[in-house]
């Protein structure tokens, strides 16, 4: 079946994605959700190996995957490389995430590919960045987030360093590279040329630390872990009640001043302790301690109901399946469903944007490694013989 995309605004571009893991194949699903057309770039059957967290068919591959094309390729062998060459010919962007050596011993490289298709957007995702002392490294999510600050940051104090419960480098790289493809691809528009863009899982983490980096750049101070209490805003976090726990986030004076007329304390507002926001971050432990004192009086949907009303910022804290329970995100709709040939109707997260006129969808599950093949060779120029040789000789 040919191409079908899920979305008209990327639907005239065609991606090669030679990435495994995450990192990669996410950049490759958010350009896929947009309507490129993803070809995904496989090993053979008998050369594969471990590619994917829980199996092509666990819901982490089938998610990561959707809306893209599967085609198998032996890169050992020349006929494999010359196939791929020819594929690339036919594309606007190849993301890989191979290690430097690699791809120039392959001969894939950018300076090698952009000779075949010099409008080439050549993206690579790497753990460290293409040159350096650790470029060579491996990379890894948890590595990335260790060494970029944020397991420095998160956690309870005095507790050791703490990781976040998502792959956030993995994500942001592959997000931030798909980013980069796009920018590139409007910049063709007037240039008429491709060019190589890179990223790493470090450069991702690094950028995210934000308002954590610039207070030791511009101020100087070392940020370390505040647990589930905001760094500089006080009070903001979570809170005990009479029957769980909420986020408050109390930001600007006014908000502020609602806020101690909602909890009854409009005493607050004056004291010494608490009139400024320099004062409340010295005193944060007896505020928030008198804040606490006063939720546990009455329960979480008393207090989410009452200070949103005021105009503070209130939530309750979902696991995940009180998150897709909450009528707020039922109204998103951001669950998509996808019938998958292989296993049967499927429930997958969409895009987080709603572009009104061009949306994007989920057109495709998730494919078998090599599942279309055949029709991809067909389209880049082999005939049913060529195919046939090919298949027989291991080629794909």
């Amino acid at each position: 079946m040919p191409h079908i995309p899920a979305s008209q605004a990327l639907a005239r571009f065609r991606v090669v994605d030679m990435t495994q893991v995450r990192a990669g194949p996410t950049a490759a699903r958010q350009l896929a959700d947009w309507g490129a057309d993803v070809i995904q770039v496989q090993m053979p059957e008998h050369m594969r190996g471990d590619d994917t967290l829980g199996g092509q068919e666990g819901s982490d591959y089938q998610y990561t995957h959707r809306n893209k094309r599967s085609i198998t390729l032996n890169l050992k062998e020349p006929e494999g490389i010359e196939a791929l060459k020819r594929l690339v010919a036919t594309a606007d962007v190849l993301l890989e995430n191979f290690r430097p050596d690699v791809k120039a011993r392959l001969g894939i490289d950018y300076e090698a590919l952009s000779q075949i298709n010099p409008r080439l957007v050549y993206a690579s995702i790497s753990g460290f960045g293409q040159t350096g002392p650790y470029a060579t490294r491996p990379g890894f999510d948890q590595i990335a987030q260790g060494m970029g600050g944020l397991m420095s940051v998160t956690g309870l104090p005095g507790h050791g360093p703490m990781r976040v419960g998502v792959p956030i480098a993995d994500l942001c790289g592959g997000i931030f590279a798909a980013y980069g493809v796009t920018v590139a691809l409007l910049e063709r528009e007037q240039s008429g040329k491709g060019q190589w863009l890179h990223t790493s899982l470090l450069e991702a983490m690094i950028y995210m630390m934000d308002f954590q980096t610039s207070r030791w750049t511009i101020e100087g101070e070392i940020p370390g872990q505040a647990g589930n209490f905001h760094p500089t805003s006080i009070p903001t976090g979570v809170y005990r009640t009479k029957d769980g726990f909420i986020n408050i986030a109390v930001f600007g004076g006014k908000i502020w001043e609602r806020f101690c007329e909602a909890m009854g304390a409009p005493e607050w507002i004056a004291d010494e302790r608490s009139k400024t926001k320099v004062a409340r971050s010295v005193h944060r432990d007896w505020l928030n301690g008198e804040i606490e004192r006063r939720l546990v009086a009455n329960t979480s949907d008393y207090w989410i109901e009452k200070l949103n009303g005021e105009g503070v910022a209130c939530g309750r804290i979902n696991n995940l399946k009180e998150v897709f329970e909450e009528p707020q995100v039922k109204h998103l709709g951001m669950l998509k469903k996808v019938t998958s040939k292989h296993q049967g109707e499927q429930v997958l997260m969409g895009q987080p944007v709603t572009l009104t006129r061009t949306p994007s969808t989920i057109v495709r599950a998730a494919p078998k490694r090599g599942e279309h093949s055949e029709e991809i060779l067909a389209e880049i120029g082999y005939d049913s013989n060529e195919r046939a040789r090919m298949k027989a000789a291991g080629v794909f």
